[in-house]
């Protein structure tokens, strides 16, 4: 990702800040559009991955739609271009405020997550003079074999409706004309890598799609999330994910019924490999246990290894082409940390990596997805910077 002409340009600026590849931002999204194109499936970016306004810009740009979490999120597609026919509304606990205004835009759907939701878009609806379109987005308990933290496909979980609540959303449906049920979604969680979590969520889908067909109701949606992983290990060798093996999954054991779209909301597939953390070494601490390499960025700027202990690429951008095992001694391991007032603040242990100095450049890969937009102003730190590869 890195050659000697970038690297140069890099030490003429601030760090710490984020390196976006718009090149294979635009690669990424020109391959998954063409493999559910394929399919004829349809894709919805998943806003909370990243809300850049000039990946935003690069997204809309393609036809992709919108899937927002937020009343802000759902502003901000609207400012970028997004056309509110495109645009899907989920989380689980819309404010009144936000449901009038998606209302009031006239999006595509709202993928609801509870009865009482339910309930109360109708009501808003009603009021509004509007017709609401709606999604369930069902619970259907299939573990997504993923950290903890980011599955959300089980009883357990805050998300979706449990199958027994089922019959009483169709009583709301059947008592308000102000809302329309066009489809059902899922999402079992993020960062899968297992294929086999993807059949057993359509094994899931055909389910319920059969439920709701025999009492009446022929779906017009049938939207299976997302959660596609990606390489954090190894960017530079998977830096796009094959996006035709994981169509073919729902291609091949989805039962479609005659009309029915299918609908993804891809975020960490689509971005998190055109980004990466840079970042300048401050300080230098060896000890007798450990060395550390202390670092201007922290988890200030990429909250994700402190919230659930999760895995980036750490490299070091001084100029060694390739690790020499002959010469052994011109590399050691560290614990690369941030800045930040907290033992959290810790981005990798025991990182195998050139002997470092203060000033060295180290690129933390993979960030395109929940980095920049988990950034806060913890010990008051500086505003977000950013580098763009057509700037350089």
């Amino acid at each position: 990702m890195f050659n000697k002409d970038i690297i140069t340009a890099f030490e003429q600026k601030e760090t710490p800040f984020f390196y976006y590849d718009l090149d294979l931002l635009q690669a990424t999204l020109k391959s998954a559009q063409g493999a559910a194109n394929a399919f004829d499936f349809h894709i919805h970016y998943a806003m909370k991955a990243n809300f850049n306004e000039r990946v935003l810009t690069v997204i809309q740009q393609t036809g992709i739609g919108a899937d927002c979490v937020s009343g802000n999120e759902v502003l901000k597609a609207i400012e970028i271009g997004f056309a509110p026919k495109d645009i899907v509304f989920a989380g689980v606990g819309k404010a009144d405020k936000e449901i009038l205004n998606a209302l009031d835009h006239n999006i595509s759907a709202f993928n609801v997550e509870s009865v009482q939701e339910l309930s109360v878009i109708a009501d808003l609806a009603k009021a509004s003079g509007k017709i609401a379109k709606v999604a369930l987005r069902i619970n259907p308990n299939v573990d997504a074999q993923t950290h903890k933290y980011i599955t959300t496909g089980l009883d357990e979980n805050k998300f979706g409706i449990k199958t027994w609540e089922l019959s009483a959303c169709l009583d709301v449906i059947k008592e308000n004309k102000s809302i329309e049920l066009i489809g059902i979604h899922f999402h079992v969680g993020s960062q899968i890598v297992d294929m086999n979590v993807f059949k057993s969520l359509c094994v899931k889908v055909n389910e319920f799609n059969s439920w709701f067909d025999e009492r009446g109701y022929r779906l017009k949606i049938l939207n299976v999330g997302g959660g596609l992983g990606v390489n954090y290990n190894e960017p530079d060798k998977e830096s796009i994910v094959d996006f035709r093996k994981y169509f073919e999954i729902f291609d091949h054991f989805l039962e479609r019924k005659a009309g029915q779209e299918v609908h993804f909301e891809l975020g960490r597939a689509l971005v998190s490999q055109c980004s990466s953390l840079i970042s300048k070494v401050l300080y230098v601490k060896n000890g007798i246990k450990k060395n550390f390499l202390i670092l201007d960025a922290g988890m200030t700027e990429l909250m994700r290894p402190a919230l659930y202990q999760a895995y980036h690429k750490i490299e070091s951008l001084k100029a060694i082409e390739k690790k020499d095992r002959s010469n052994t001694s011109d590399f050691t391991h560290y614990d690369v940390v941030g800045p930040i007032c907290e033992s959290t603040d810790c981005f990798g242990k025991e990182v195998e990596l050139p002997l470092s100095k203060r000033g060295d450049l180290i690129a933390i890969r993979t960030v395109g997805a929940y980095g920049e937009v988990m950034a806060s102003k913890y010990n008051l730190r500086d505003e977000i910077r950013y580098v763009y590869s057509d700037e350089l």
